[in-house]
């Protein structure tokens, strides 16, 4: 930080240089002032860079701590998104056995129908008078023929279709 009168006047005009006093000023003094308004100026700047960093340096922190919360936010949506893509397909895939079952249910049902109309259309001969005695009558062995027997199956094979 040398001083010199060229120095001086090469100087900011935000600080002219003036006297205090008389027009007879030293030179000397003009310069010590112009290097005490320098330093004054040069700690202003060194102070105001500083604080600048210190902010630029607060809102950098800032930035990285949304970046991690959302970071942490996004991990938390992926981890959601995997268990309900998991659980879509468990249920995806239950329907489809549900629909397979559904389909085989549906044929036998259709079957079973087929054979109620077939034992229906024919039970008309075994409630016949006339056909009654082809049959063997009253006879006791022809009774556990029921017809009604036909036409209410046990419970039992309802467990048995259900079970698949």
């Amino acid at each position: 930080m040398a001083s010199s009168s060229a120095g001086a006047s090469s100087g900011s005009s935000s600080f002219p240089l003036q006297n205090s006093g008389s027009s007879d000023g030293c030179p000397q003094e003009q310069n010590q002032v112009v290097d005490q308004r320098k330093r004054k100026r040069m700690i202003s700047n060194r102070e105001s860079a500083r604080r600048s960093r210190m902010r630029k340096q607060k809102h950098l922190d800032e930035m990285m701590a949304q970046v991690d919360q959302l970071r942490g936010e996004n991990a938390q949506i992926l981890q959601s998104t995997d268990v309900t893509t998991q659980h879509y397909l468990s249920i995806e895939s239950e329907n489809s056995v549900l629909r397979a079952q559904l389909a085989e249910l549906s044929q036998r049902l259709q079957s079973l129908n087929e054979i109620i109309g077939y034992v229906s259309s024919t039970s008309l001969l075994f409630e016949s008078g006339d056909q009654a005695g082809l049959l063997g009558g009253d006879d006791e062995f022809m009774n556990s023929w029921n017809v009604s027997a036909w036409m209410n199956p046990p419970a039992m094979a309802l467990a048995d279709i259900l079970m698949y």
